[in-house]
């Protein structure tokens, strides 16, 4: 997402626009009027692993009814996921499912015209620019892409085929987040100034897959299709299977969950990246093999854009090693705070009247109230096992398949996360302070541009 000197006052103005726009209705004739409107969708599985199968099976299902779409086709290197995700999808399903033994024989099918992407995380970029040239919409998991060469590939050929394609990063499509963009939109909250966000878990087993790695043989997958655009190392069932705790097929914490909150910050604030990023950590308790770390702080600078807008900083810990402090989103201006996690907007921090007294000014404190009474309510209704977040996320992009219009979680929502995900794994590499040239689409990692 290129910013060309928007300030953040420009982007509010151009995001009210952009809201008229989609709140337009759309009446029966116009949407008649869409090419294949009215025709079932039939869509491929990418990857059928545990995030396919307990996230967007469920969530796709929850709507495939009342939307037309159904499954058509798995498509994974290994045969026994490949198998069992074909018998899983079928019993949930009614319908009968064929199966690739990779994606080239997926694309060679005439009935796929859309697929769901759930690979390793270091695949998403090379797997969504092989489905969107091959013609097809996809819905592809978070993180975009784990390399500024990966982000660039993915954003052009996403742009140049104008498919409809959906990031995983589902706060966008979530009532709570719209309810809270919306507020600080308004200017209500006044200028971010500080943004503090945690992702704690006390989990030894998390992204290991003891009892499943055993069972992967190399002779049964497709290794070098799963390396794609890495360099050539020997097979290793625990990279396969356990891809989150080794570089560079993820980076793991920045990986997997720093882009989720990340992307919201971009998201309420109208920053496209950071200015800079810093980050350390390690593998300070989890001595089981892997390479990427266990824990991680990371801080973030980003802007004055221009004379116009304020600058703000965001401190991020995670650690996979004591669960204090759990997952938390706490969004700070001179006002008060917003709390993500208790959905609640507090005067709390704000400028008191004693503190403004002493420099002859006026006290400055938000009034407390929840974003809405609803949103927890509705965000936990589904009944059908789905999880609600991805479910509206998934929503959102069968609409936007029927409707052509650009999903919640675009390219360029996708492609700023991305962004800030590839400074700050440059950060942790190398310990030093991590900027983006603009011009040039490059990190810039202690002064010197690189990748």
């Amino acid at each position: 997402m290129e910013h060309h000197g928007t300030n953040r006052r420009d982007f509010l103005k151009l995001g009210s626009a952009a809201t008229a726009v989609t709140a337009i209705s759309w009446n029966a004739s116009s949407y008649a009027a869409i090419p294949g409107a009215n025709d079932r969708v039939r869509v491929g599985i990418v990857g059928c692993g545990d995030r396919m199968k307990q996230a967007l099976i469920p969530s796709f299902q929850q709507h495939a009814k009342d939307k037309n779409f159904e499954f058509a086709a798995v498509s994974d290197i290994w045969n026994r996921r490949r198998d069992e995700g074909v018998a899983y999808v079928q019993k949930i399903c009614g319908n009968t499912i064929a199966t690739a033994r990779n994606n080239e024989e997926l694309y060679d099918r005439k009935d796929i015209d859309a697929v769901l992407i759930a690979t390793a995380d270091f695949q998403h970029a090379q797997h969504g620019v092989q489905a969107v040239r091959a013609g097809r919409d996809a819905y592809c998991e978070k993180p975009l892409a784990d390399t500024i060469e990966d982000a660039h590939a993915i954003r052009e050929a996403v742009k140049q085929t104008g498919k409809v394609f959906q990031v995983g990063t589902q706060r966008r499509s979530t009532p709570s987040y719209q309810k809270a963009y919306e507020y600080i939109r308004s200017g209500q909250f006044g200028d971010i100034n500080m943004v503090e966000m945690t992702w704690n878990v006390n989990q030894p087993g998390r992204w290991r897959r003891p009892d499943v790695v055993p069972l992967l043989k190399e002779q049964d997958t497709d290794w070098k299709r799963y390396l794609l655009n890495k360099p050539y190392q020997a097979f290793d069932a625990r990279k396969y299977l356990e891809f989150r705790l080794f570089s560079p097929f993820s980076s793991g914490i920045p990986d997997q969950w720093l882009v989720h909150q990340i992307d919201t910050v971009h998201w309420f604030s109208g920053y496209p990246h950071p200015r800079s990023v810093v980050a350390n950590g390690g593998i300070y308790q989890w001595h089981d093999g892997r390479t990427n770390w266990d824990t991680l702080t990371a801080v973030f600078d980003y802007g004055p854009l221009d004379d116009l807008t304020k600058g703000f900083q965001v401190v991020y810990s995670s650690r996979q090693t004591n669960s204090a402090g759990g997952i938390k989103e706490l969004y700070y201006s001179n006002a008060g705070m917003l709390d993500m996690d208790k959905q609640r907007v507090s005067p709390e921090g704000g400028l008191t009247a004693r503190s403004a007294a002493e420099m002859k000014m006026q006290p400055n404190q938000l009034k407390s109230f929840a974003l809405s009474e609803n949103v927890a309510a509705a965000e936990t209704s589904a009944n059908t096992g789905a999880d609600p977040m991805t479910s509206a996320n998934m929503l959102n992009w069968m609409e936007c398949v029927r409707s052509r219009k650009t999903p919640n979680a675009s390219i360029d929502a996708g492609y700023s996360h991305s962004l800030a995900l590839c400074m700050t794994v440059a950060a942790m590499k190398t310990g030093q302070r991590v900027t983006f040239d603009d011009k040039t689409q490059q990190l810039v990692i202690g002064g010197k541009k690189g990748a």
